[in-house]
C-alpha cells in the first residue's frame, strides 16, 4: 500500500490563492483556511495519515459546487468532494492539496414521492437524517453501512450495509444522480422510472466513483414500505465454518432474511467490553432479522432455527422491542470502535473482501491463518448473507513493524478472495489503499477505466490519486 503526499508547492499556493480570491465574495466564510477544518478535512476515519487541502469549502447548491468546481478548474486546482467522513480507505484525504468541497450543508430533502416510492435529497442528507423524514409517511431508506454516512458519499463509494442481503446497495436503490462535471456543466442521470435502456447507464458510471469523474450532488432514491413486523435474534457456535455453513443453507433455501451478520470470537470480547454485550459468550455469532407480517415473520425464524440447529446452534436470543433491537444493532454497527478498545492507542486496517457465498467458509478459513501468521489481533465481522466481511488487523501507530504486517495482511485478504472468485472490496473502495488490487482484479479492463477518466477528466483534477494507477 502506498500513499502520496506532495511536497509544499508554491504555484499551487499560488493557485489556491486565485481561487480563493475569485470565490471569496460569493461565499464568504463557507471558504476558509483555518487549519484545523483543513486538518478535518485531510483524512478519513481509518487511518491517522494526514493529508490536508490548502482551502475548504462549503457549497448550499449545485450550482454553486458548478461555479466552485470552474473556479479550481480555471486554475487547475485539485477538487476533493467530502461528505461525512467516514470513509476508510482515504477517499477524503488530500495528498495533491486542493479544495476540499464539503458537502453537509447540502442537506435539504427535496421531494419525496409516497405513492411510487422514490425520493430525491441533496448529498448532504444523511441515511439517518432522510429516515427522520420519511418516518411519518411508514416509509424507509434501508441501506445502512453502520455510520451515519451521506447519500452523496454513499453513492460515490457504492456502499451498502447490513441490509444489502435483502434490500440491495446503492447500486440497486440509486435512480439517478445530478453530477458537476470537471468542467463545471451540471448533468442528470438515470430518472424515476425503474428501468431504462436509453443510452449509456451513466447513474451506474458514476456509483462507486469515489469522486474522481465529477461532484454528486443531489440523488434520487427509491423507498420502501416499513414492515409490519420486525424481530431481531442472535445465535452462537463452536467455529466459524458452522455459523457460514447456516448462512450458505438459509440463502438456497431462499428464506427472505432482512440482514445476517456474523461476528467472530475475537470481535465478541471487544463487543463485551465496549458494548456492554456481556451475556453472550466469545464464540462466533450471527446477528439476524426478519421483516413481515407477523406469521411470515415466524415461518422464517421457525425455518432458520431448523437449519441453525442442524449446524450446533446454541444460545438463541430474540429481540422484538424496539430498543433492545436497538441494543443489539448497534453494538454490530460500533465494530470497528470495538475492535479497536481491545487495544488501546492501536490503529486498525479494515479489509473489506466479498466472495460467492459458497466459497465464504474456504475464504474465512485462509484469511484466518493468514491472521494467526500475522501474530496480530484481528477482529473479523461480515454482511455474510452476500459473502462480504471485513478483517480488522489491530497495529500501534509507534510500531513500523505492525504496521508494515498489517499492511501485508490486508493485502493478502485481497488476494485470497480474488482467488476465489472475489473482490478486494465489497462495498468500502479503493481509495489509495487498494489500487494495486484494483490492477490485479481488472487487469487490462483498467485501461479502460483510465481511459474514460481521461475522457472526463482530462487534467485529473477529480480527487487525483485514488482509484486508478495514474497514466
Amino acid at each position: 500500500m502506498t500513499t502520496h503526499v506532495s511536497p509544499p508547492d508554491a504555484d499551487r499556493a499560488q493557485r489556491a490563492a486565485r481561487v480563493e480570491a475569485r470565490l471569496a465574495s460569493q461565499l464568504g466564510e463557507r471558504l476558509t483556511r483555518n487549519t484545523a477544518l483543513r486538518e478535518q478535512h485531510g483524512r478519513g476515519e481509518g487511518l491517522r495519515d494526514l493529508a490536508m487541502p490548502d482551502l475548504v469549502a462549503f457549497p448550499l447548491s449545485t450550482e454553486e459546487v458548478a461555479d466552485i468546481v470552474r473556479a479550481c478548474a480555471a486554475e487547475r486546482l485539485p477538487i476533493i468532494p467530502f461528505g461525512a467522513g467516514t470513509s476508510l480507505e482515504g477517499h477524503v484525504s488530500a495528498p495533491f492539496g486542493g479544495l476540499s468541497l464539503d458537502m453537509t450543508r447540502m442537506d435539504k430533502v427535496l421531494e419525496i414521492n409516497a405513492e411510487s416510492l422514490d425520493c430525491r435529497v441533496q448529498a448532504g442528507v444523511t441515511r439517518l437524517g432522510l429516515n427522520a423524514e420519511l418516518k411519518s409517511l411508514g416509509l424507509f431508506f434501508p441501506l445502512d453501512p453502520g455510520a451515519n454516512a451521506t447519500l452523496g458519499g454513499m453513492a460515490a463509494t457504492r456502499a451498502s450495509g447490513t441490509n444489502a442481503v435483502r434490500y440491495g446497495t446503492m447500486r440497486e436503490v440509486v435512480l439517478g444522480l445530478t453530477v458537476v462535471t470537471p468542467s463545471g456543466e451540471v448533468i442528470q442521470t438515470g430518472g424515476r422510472a425503474r428501468k431504462s435502456s436509453a443510452g449509456y447507464d451513466l447513474t451506474r458510471l458514476y456509483i462507486g466513483s469515489e469522486g474522481t469523474l465529477g461532484v454528486i450532488t443531489e440523488v434520487a432514491v427509491r423507498l420502501f414500505g416499513v414492515p409490519e413486523m420486525v424481530s431481531s435474534a442472535v445465535c452462537q457456535f463452536a467455529d466459524l465454518q458452522s455459523a457460514v455453513g447456516v448462512v450458505i443453507l438459509a440463502l438456497q433455501m431462499g428464506l427472505p432474511l432482512a440482514r445476517i451478520e456474523l461476528a467472530d470470537a475475537t470481535t465478541m470480547l471487544g463487543f463485551a467490553k465496549s458494548a456492554k454485550l456481556t451475556e453472550m459468550a466469545p464464540l462466533p455469532t450471527l446477528f439476524l432479522e426478519f421483516h413481515g407480517g407477523p406469521k411470515a415473520v415466524a415461518e422464517q425464524i421457525e425455518s432458520f432455527r431448523d437449519i441453525a440447529d442442524s449446524f450446533g446452534a446454541q444460545g438463541f436470543q430474540f429481540a422484538e422491542r424496539e430498543e433492545d433491537r436497538t441494543r443489539l444493532w448497534k453494538a454490530r454497527h460500533d465494530a470497528y470502535y470495538s475492535g479497536l478498545a481491545l487495544a488501546p492507542g492501536c490503529e486498525s486496517l479494515v479489509t473489506d473482501a466479498c466472495v460467492p457465498i459458497s466459497a465464504l467458509a474456504d475464504c474465512l478459513k485462509d484469511c484466518a491463518a493468514a491472521a494467526e501468521a500475522s501474530r496480530l489481533i484481528c477482529p473479523i465481522v461480515g454482511h455474510v448473507g452476500d459473502g462480504n466481511f471485513h478483517m480488522m488487523p489491530l497495529f500501534h501507530p509507534d510500531h513500523p513493524d505492525e504496521r508494515a504486517r498489517a499492511e501485508a495482511l490486508a493485502q493478502e485478504v485481497g488476494r485470497i478472495a480474488q482467488a476465489y472468485g472475489g473482490t478486494c472490496t465489497g462495498e468500502h473502495g479503493i481509495g489509495v489503499h487498494k489500487i494495486d488490487a484494483l490492477v490485479r482484479e481488472h487487469g487490462p479492463a483498467v485501461a479502460v477505466m483510465q481511459a474514460i477518466k481521461h475522457a472526463l477528466d482530462p487534467h485529473g483534477l477529480m480527487n487525483p490519486g485514488k482509484t486508478l494507477p495514474s497514466v
